[in-house]
Order: structure tokens, then C-alpha cells, then sequence
């Protein structure tokens, strides 16, 4: 990967950023990135373009004092308290966070800790929410109908005339963001309504159902190089260094909330010890996936062991903020400059 060189309007980030700088309330921020890369389709807005993602780091290295997690964490167990710190932080454990992300943290010096769901690693399969974008939102034709039954409940859809799902109309609606719009075609909405139903359910029952809309829809389990998480010798190597920290982000991706505390148990302890195996050191930070958790989850990650662990609160931390509920601001595929106007206003919530 080509790391990006001279930003383009880098003059008027720093005017802009100058501008902003005065109006930075106290407290620190915790930033929460899932991808550095460019795909076609992403429901979710989870990528930032490597180019986006230099400019960003840019802002953040002229105009804020950039610390790693570890760091922040101690001091809000100290009590101390902090102007215009940013930790950065990633979660899940794509491949590109080693292959993209981390030369252009390394080029700007910044430290950043990577989540990384532990059942994942080395996995031929994609990311469950992956492989639903792959079977419904890539062109193709699949069967009109789809009947799938879930804890003995049936449903249905029909695909009706987009069944069969051109190239032409996948170009017009590749830019389709889940929770931004409403779905323009019957392929959006089902979707949709899947991964909210696949969300909430074991692992094990959601790989099954995976399975199932496979088979249904003709295809094979498999990870598009564009998709595939990391592997053991790629954790490892995205540890070597001083910058990165490997955090724990369960094992499977569960809603923690749909799970009964044994089952929570499982995901949390369990990830803790399969990365420290692979790592050989201990590991202290944890972030809950989808930000979701009950007060039985935060008693886990605690007695688990864990120092911290990162929620999505969109929030500043501040020195009276729960170690184990810390907040975060998600990032999207912001320019250098619209990147700087929003950092201004989240140092004010």
C-alpha cells in the first residue's frame, strides 16, 4: 500500500484547525476506527480510506497530544485529569489495521490499541455482518423468496424483480448506509431486518443460520481478500513494536446484552486467554462489541482482570469517568479539514 504523502488542503486544515483550537473544551477523547480502506459497498461506514485516515492523524498530531489507552486509563484512576488528549483506538481485528493502518500510524508516531475478536483470528470465514453484505448487497441473482425460521418463529421476504440484482443497480446503490436511510430496494431490507435478527443470537445458532442463506442463495463460505481478518502471524506482527496494544473484543462478536451470564463469561475470559496465549504477555483493555453490555458485562470485564474497557458513549472522558465504561466518539470517512470542524465540537460533549 502506498502511504499517502503532501494532504491536499493542508493549508486550510491548519487554518481551520488554528481556528478550533482555542474553542477545546478539557477532557480527552477516545476514538473508535474499524477499517482503514477503500471497499465498494460498506453498510455500516466502517472504512476510512487510507488517505482520510493520514489527514486525520495529521489533525490530531499538530493540534492534540496523542496518548496510548494504557496511559489515559491510569490517570483517570488517578484522578487526573487531562486537555485535549486522543487515544485511538480500533475494533474487530481486519486485516488492513496491520497492512494499511499501521504504516501510516507509524509514519505520524501514533500510538493506537486494536480490539481484536479472538474466535476470528485465522478464520476462513468473514465477519458474520460481512458475509450478509456479500449474500445480499453484491450484484448476482439469488431465489425470490427466503423463508427462515428463528427460536420458532417464521419469517419471510421476497425479493420480487430485484431477485436478480444487476450490476448497474448495485453501482447506483452501493453507497446505501444502514441506519442512515431507508433501504431502497427489497435486497436493503432484508439485509437489514437478517442482521438485526442475527445480532442477538449464540454464535453458534448464527453460524448455522449463515449456513443456511448459503446454501439458499447457492453460495460458499469463504473471506474476499478485501474482508478477511487477521491471522495468528498477522496479530503478532501488528503487536511488534511500541505503538500498538492488542486489546480483547470477545470471541465471537455477540450482543452481550441477548446472552446469559455464563455465555458472557465465556466470551469475556475466554478472549482474554486466547490472546494472551498467542501474545505471551497479559491483556489488559477490552471493548464491548457494538457497544452493548449490562451491568452483569462491566462485573465481568473487572473481574476478568481487565484495567479498562471501552463502551461507545459518545462522550468525553473525564476524570470522574467509569474505568470500565469508557466513552468513545466513532469515526467516519471525514477529510482532514471536515475532521478538524468535528473534532472542535467533540470536545464540547
Amino acid at each position: 500500500m502506498k502511504i499517502p504523502g503532501k494532504i491536499p488542503g493542508a493549508n486550510r486544515i491548519r487554518r481551520f484547525a488554528r481556528r478550533c483550537r482555542n474553542r477545546l473544551q478539557p477532557g480527552s477523547l477516545i476514538l473508535l476506527y474499524h477499517r482503514v480502506t477503500d471497499v465498494s459497498c460498506d453498510p455500516w461506514g466502517l472504512c476510512v480510506t487510507p488517505q482520510h485516515f493520514a489527514e486525520q492523524l495529521q489533525v490530531l498530531r499538530q493540534y492534540t497530544q496523542l496518548t496510548q489507552l494504557r496511559r489515559l486509563s491510569q490517570d483517570v484512576a488517578e484522578g487526573k485529569h487531562h486537555r485535549r488528549h486522543v487515544v485511538i483506538t480500533f475494533d474487530d481485528g481486519y486485516a488492513d489495521n496491520l497492512h494499511n493502518a499501521k504504516p501510516i500510524l507509524e509514519r505520524y508516531d501514533v500510538p493506537a490499541t486494536i480490539f481484536i475478536a479472538s474466535g476470528y483470528v485465522d478464520r476462513e470465514r468473514e465477519f458474520w455482518w460481512d458475509e450478509l453484505e456479500r449474500l445480499f448487497l453484491q450484484p448476482g441473482a439469488l431465489p425470490q423468496q427466503l423463508e427462515l425460521n428463528i427460536n420458532g418463529y417464521q419469517y419471510q421476504w421476497d425479493l420480487g424483480e430485484f431477485a436478480n440484482y444487476t450490476e448497474s443497480t448495485y453501482q447506483q446503490h452501493r453507497h446505501w448506509k444502514a441506519e442512515q436511510e431507508d433501504p431502497p430496494t427489497p435486497r436493503q431490507l432484508v439485509y437489514y431486518e437478517v442482521w438485526k435478527l442475527l445480532r442477538v443470537l449464540p454464535a453458534g445458532d448464527r453460524d448455522r443460520i449463515l449456513d443456511r442463506l448459503l446454501t439458499w442463495a447457492g453460495m460458499t463460505a469463504g473471506s474476499r481478500s478485501t474482508h478477511r481478518s487477521l491471522s495468528l502471524s498477522e496479530v503478532a506482527a501488528l503487536e511488534r513494536g511500541s505503538l500498538v496494544e492488542i486489546g480483547a473484543h470477545t470471541i465471537a462478536h455477540p450482543f452481550l446484552c441477548s446472552l446469559p451470564l455464563s455465555s458472557q463469561q465465556e466470551e469475556i475470559y475466554h478472549s482474554k486467554a486466547q490472546l494472551e496465549e498467542l501474545l505471551g504477555h497479559e491483556v489488559t483493555s477490552f471493548s464491548y462489541p457494538f457497544g452493548n453490555y449490562t451491568s452483569d458485562s462491566v462485573a465481568i470485564v473487572r473481574d476478568a482482570g481487565f484495567n479498562c474497557a471501552c463502551a461507545t458513549i459518545h462522550a468525553s472522558v473525564q476524570r470522574h469517568s467509569n474505568l470500565f465504561e469508557l466513552p468513545r466518539v466513532e469515526i467516519q470517512n471525514w477529510n482532514g479539514e471536515e475532521f478538524a470542524r468535528r473534532l472542535s465540537r467533540w470536545f464540547d460533549v
